[in-house]
């Protein structure tokens, strides 16, 4: 329980910020789907016919998943609704991690030409 006069942030639990654009627009507590993928690609060369070469082939990166987000701002569902709509605005953004203080930077992974696929806000409930 917080003592008198000492500030609460409501935000401090939310980790991971996501930037569109370059301006913040929320804070989420859980991350997940920033990997990406390469198949191999297996040839033999002619004449060789004890080995198999392995080359890069195409790569492919997860959608990314954010959960438990605060925000004071409605840009993320209004990027939605422009989808929902049939606007396909896309945007260049990044997920960055700060320390358990939330005061410093220690990750960021950038993602370009994005477009939201589902927005599912709170569930509301009386006390």
């Amino acid at each position: 329980m917080p003592q008198t006069g000492q500030l609460v942030d409501p935000f401090r639990s939310f980790n991971f910020l996501v930037e569109l654009d370059g301006i913040a627009q929320a804070g989420f507590t859980e991350c997940s789907g920033l990997e990406s993928t390469t198949e191999v690609t297996e040839f033999r060369q002619g004449g060789e016919n004890t080995h198999v070469r392995k080359l890069p082939g195409k790569t492919t990166f997860s959608d990314i998943t954010l959960k438990w987000g605060m925000t004071g701002s409605m840009e993320l569902w209004d990027w939605r609704q422009q989808i929902v709509t049939g606007q396909v605005v896309l945007k260049n953004g990044s997920v960055v991690v700060f320390d358990l203080a939330n005061r410093t930077e220690v990750a960021r992974w950038n993602f370009f030409r994005a477009w939201p696929t589902k927005y599912t806000a709170t569930t509301c409930g009386s006390t």
